[in-house]
């Protein structure tokens, strides 16, 4: 087992790993740039060393300082978490070169799991169904006649894009050439590839996908699905493991085809097949996420499977113990993504210093976060701001226990997605299980048209915000816990939402 691990990335995601290297006895190195001198993976990693100034391109993407580092402290494993370089194959690569344990696939597989054109025949080789599009990428002069065998609506997909970007949906050929220049300039900003090609858009599918784990000897398992249908500019806002739209046999076979693209890549440690599925349970392979997922820890709490642990037992050489039978789901997970973004501004991101923090803790709470009172979001990075999840026996009570803990979610001094997820909690249609792509799109429009009660309780955050600022200009008296839930508590008994 190794001895030292440095964990090249930032925030919640490097907490995460070293919470699981201090319960195996591995020590740990943090790396930070200028903005993040003060943040919480510092003062908890074992050493912690400057990486460069903000903007990560000069800092968290520096794969010469981070290999430097990695040699500085004697770092025998590096564990890239998620975003910045998690899937980069020449960071991979480098890592394997300068003698360093790379913590996920091999970069020979990264490089075929980073290009969905590559990925999409390889799904076809393994008999996995694709939807409808082009395997290759095409010049500009190619796509009109493609987008016409294929038909409208249709999607121009950067090749090398994840997250969203570089994605443009396009419902007619008027809009076909403005498409195409928006998704080629932002993939080669966000990835520096202007590379397309072009995918049939489904109609309403819901978005699921299949956790990996596959170790040296090729042993590889599925762990069951997350339910990612809620989204918001092609980005995930609300996961739950299991689907609610599930049933055993597509679970199965869902499973299968995603053990059977990750043999077909020679796939080794964590990762996940992600796949669309229609109303009639037809399910579409999209990608491979060749790292750790944000909303990894829904299958962990209903495995009972730490998943960090298992990528650093997989990458020091260590099998897997499990067999697939043993693999049995328990309960239900939810999780919330919180954003520090204004949802009322089209959830404009909204960096800024913490001036109040009480995260909820409950039976069936966790709340993986990288943030604490005074810390100051930074503008540089993703405004994730923590992952609040919720466990419980079935369903409904993981609902009920996660609306009672947005409502108990503190935060003041910026504004976020708190109130906003509250409402999607409480939204008939999610709790009846009934929700797609669409879901979120549709729930704004819907706002828009009535008086969205999560507006309400935005003021009675600004209010709470204006309670601390009075509370700092009289320091004697302190800010009670009280005070900010007899807000929250006036705020859900106008609105009906909270019997007490």
């Amino acid at each position: 087992m190794f001895r030292k691990i440095l964990i090249a990335n930032r925030g919640e995601i490097a907490l995460r790993v070293i919470r699981a290297c201090r319960e195996m006895g591995i020590g740990t190195v943090a790396i930070y740039s200028d903005a993040d001198r003060s943040a919480l993976h510092v003062r908890k990693a074992d050493e912690a060393y400057w990486v460069g100034a903000s903007p990560s391109a000069e800092s968290y993407l520096r794969v010469d300082r981070i290999l430097e580092i990695a040699r500085q402290s004697q770092a025998e494993a590096i564990h890239p978490g998620y975003g910045f370089l998690a899937e980069n194959p020449t960071f991979a690569e480098a890592c394997e070169q300068a003698g360093f344990v790379f913590i996920g696939p091999s970069s020979e597989t990264l490089r075929l799991c980073g290009s969905k054109t590559a990925s999409r025949r390889l799904a076809k080789q393994v008999g996995v169904p694709t939807v409808p599009g082009t395997d290759q990428t095409l010049r500009d002069e190619e796509i009109l006649p493609r987008a016409q065998e294929i038909g409208f609506p249709l999607l121009i997909k950067a090749a090398a894009g994840g997250g969203g970007k570089g994605m443009r949906i396009v419902g007619e050929e008027a809009e076909l050439q403005s498409a195409i220049r928006a998704a080629r300039s932002e993939g080669q900003s966000s990835f520096g590839d202007d590379a397309i090609f072009v995918e049939k858009y489904l109609t309403r599918p819901r978005h699921i996908e299949m956790q990996i784990l596959a170790d040296a000897t090729g042993h590889t398992l599925y762990l069951g699905e997350r339910e990612c249908s809620l989204q918001r500019r092609h980005q995930k806002v609300v996961e739950e493991a299991p689907s609610p739209f599930m049933t055993p046999d597509l679970r199965r076979r869902m499973g299968e085809a995603a053990v059977a693209l990750a043999k077909g890549c020679r796939y080794q440690n964590a990762g996940t097949a992600e796949f669309l599925v229609d109303t009639d349970r037809n399910f579409y392979f999209l990608e491979i996420n060749a790292r750790l997922q944000v909303e990894h820890p829904v299958t962990e709490l209903t495995t009972g499977i730490d998943l960090v642990k298992s990528q650093v037992r997989i990458a020091a050489g260590e099998s897997l113990s499990l067999r697939q039978k043993e693999v049995q789901p328990r309960g239900h997970a939810i999780e919330c993504r919180i954003y520090a973004e204004d949802p009322t501004n089209r959830f404009a991101p909204f960096p800024g210093r913490i001036t109040l923090y009480r995260p909820p803790g409950a039976p069936g709470i966790r709340n993986d976060s990288g943030v604490y009172e005074g810390f100051e979001v930074p503008i540089y990075y993703d405004p994730l701001i923590s992952k609040l999840v919720a466990w419980g026996k079935d369903r409904p009570e993981a609902i009920s226990r996660m609306r009672q803990a947005l409502q108990d979610y503190l935060v003041a001094g910026i504004k976020t997605t708190v109130s906003f997820l509250f409402e999607v909690m409480s939204d008939p249609r999610f709790v009846e299980g009934d929700m797609d792509t669409t879901f979120i799109d549709t729930f704004l429009a819907q706002q828009e048209g009535g008086e969205p009660r999560h507006k309400d309780v935005a003021i009675v955050a600004a209010a709470i915000h204006a309670h601390i600022a009075e509370q700092e200009r009289r320091p004697a008296t302190p800010v009670g816990r009280g005070v900010a839930g007899s807000a929250w508590t006036l705020a859900a008994r106008r609105e009906g939402l909270r019997g007490r």
